[in-house]
Parts: C-alpha cells; structure tokens; sequence
C-alpha cells in the first residue's frame, strides 16, 4: 500500500483542521471578545439597563454577533463561510456606525457599549478584528468539492 506524503491530499490532510495558524488566533479573540461582550452586556442588562438601554442592548447585540462569528469562522462550509462573512460586516458596520455616533453624538450613549468611541474600553480591538477577519476569510474561501 503506498504512503502519501504530506504534500499529497490524502486522509491525513482531509483531517487537517480548517482553522490553523493565524486563523486560529482569530478565532481564539473572537471568543474572548464574545465572552467579554456577553459578560458585561449580562451585568448591565440585570443590574443597570434603565440607565441606558440603547448602549446595554447595543452590548448585547455585539455579544451576539461574536458568537455567532466565532461559530461561523470554525464551522465548516459555503453556508457557514457566508454567515461569517454576514456576521462579521455587520460586526464592522456596527462599530463604524455607533462609534461615529458616540462621538458626534454622546448624548445617545449614557453609558459606554462594546463598540462606543470605535471600542476603546476594549482597546480598540472591535475595530480591527472585522478587518482582520475579513482579511483572513478573502484568503480562506471554503473548498468546493467537485
């Protein structure tokens, strides 16, 4: 029975893992931001959410998007591919949009979300992470079986 080397497609690389190297790393982050996200959004909603709904939901929804981009971007699949790709626009979109407000507009913003001031209270990495993960899924498409 030959062997087939590392190079070749065989049974060892179709186990191979889709997320590796620095996709790894991105996921990793996305889930610290969920869990991050989710924490605070949590804490606010329970103990303060009548001080500031608009920012405390805006922390939830924030929590919700990074879950489900941390599923998406593990996940195998053209399906799976497109709702990270969803996810994570939206993700963008999000901190651009409320970012922007939260400087023109403060008022709007009692209290601070994830995505405030472009996420300073998360060093700013909501900013960058949808670039970073947009970058990694143009080099990742899904492979299409034939």
């Amino acid at each position: 029975m030959p062997s087939t080397s590392a190079s070749e497609p065989g049974p060892a690389s179709a186990r191979r893992p889709r997320i590796a190297g620095i996709g790894r790393v991105l996921v990793v982050i996305y889930a610290i931001l969920a869990l991050g996200a989710f924490g605070r959004s949590l804490v606010q909603i329970l103990q303060q959410f009548d001080e500031a709904p608009l920012a405390y939901t805006l922390s939830a929804v924030s929590a919700a998007v990074y879950i489900v981009a941390t599923v998406a971007l593990v996940a195998r699949g053209a399906v799976w591919y497109r709702v990270a790709w969803v996810t994570i626009s939206f993700e963008m979109l999000g901190v651009l949009v409320v970012g922007t407000l939260s400087v023109v507009a403060p008022e709007l913003f009692a209290h601070a979300s994830v995505w405030s001031y472009y996420g300073v209270g998360y060093l700013f990495i909501p900013l960058v992470l949808p670039v970073l993960g947009m970058l990694w899924l143009s080099k990742n498409r899904p492979v299409v079986a034939r």
